[in-house]
């Protein structure tokens, strides 16, 4: 006989971070669309068209709060008392595993694969991608902004990143991967959305409602 119990999976720290990083992510994404390519034009004097300052203002603002909930995130990585530590991106690196990952999602496969970490191989790979992908996007969006200062902590920090752009190509260069890396996020939301939505649906075990309440349900042995 088995018996459904409840898991403490995720930690206060962690729920926070996932999810107020979910939406500083979500709140970059329209707001990086529109100073890319605006399409409003409001009528009156130039100089109280002040809008497209506006979103760029919360551009700039959330792509700092993403910096930081990044680096809380590596904190917790590495100093949380509790799981989903760094030791457990470690499953990517294992090929066999992720195979067989794959060949179960994909429904070439009823096994399903045992995880031995608190990630799946294919999952941990995909935060790993993740991480990278704002480091980049945080290094091109600071090259972009810094690009129109001359003095200051943000001309600064351009200077320091000016290295990156010329081996980058340019300005061209950097805006063309910010607005790709876009893309990725996007792409990397449907993925985990629905896979979050595929598991709950699959193993039962409260995938979805685990990153607000952080108990999830396995079975276990009577």
């Amino acid at each position: 006989m088995e018996k459904i119990a409840p898991t403490k999976e995720w930690s206060a720290a962690l729920r926070w971070n996932h999810w107020l990083m979910a939406l500083v992510i979500v709140a970059l994404i329209p707001t990086g669309v529109y100073i890319a390519a605006p399409f409003t034009v409001y009528p009156g004097d130039t100089v109280n068209k002040m809008f497209m300052g506006e979103v760029r203002f919360w551009h700039i603002l959330c792509g700092v709060l993403l910096g930081f909930l990044s680096i809380w995130r590596l904190y917790l990585a590495f100093f949380s008392r509790f799981h989903a530590d760094w030791r457990d991106f470690s499953a990517c690196l294992n090929p066999k595993d992720a195979f067989r990952q794959a060949c179960y999602y994909a429904y070439l496969s009823r096994k399903a694969p045992g995880n031995h970490q608190l990630y799946g191989p294919l999952q941990a790979g995909a935060y790993v991608t993740l991480f990278l992908m704002i480091l980049l996007i945080l290094l091109t969006g600071l090259i972009l902004m810094g690009a129109g200062y001359d003095a200051g902590l943000t001309a600064f920090v351009y200077m320091l990143l000016k290295p990156l752009e010329n081996w980058l190509g340019g300005l061209s260069t950097v805006r063309w991967l910010h607005h790709i890396l876009m893309w990725g996020f996007i792409l990397f939301i449907v993925i985990h959305v629905y896979m979050a939505v595929w598991y709950d649906i699959t193993f039962k075990e409260g995938r979805i409602s685990s990153m607000v309440s952080g108990i999830m349900f396995r079975q276990s042995p009577d």
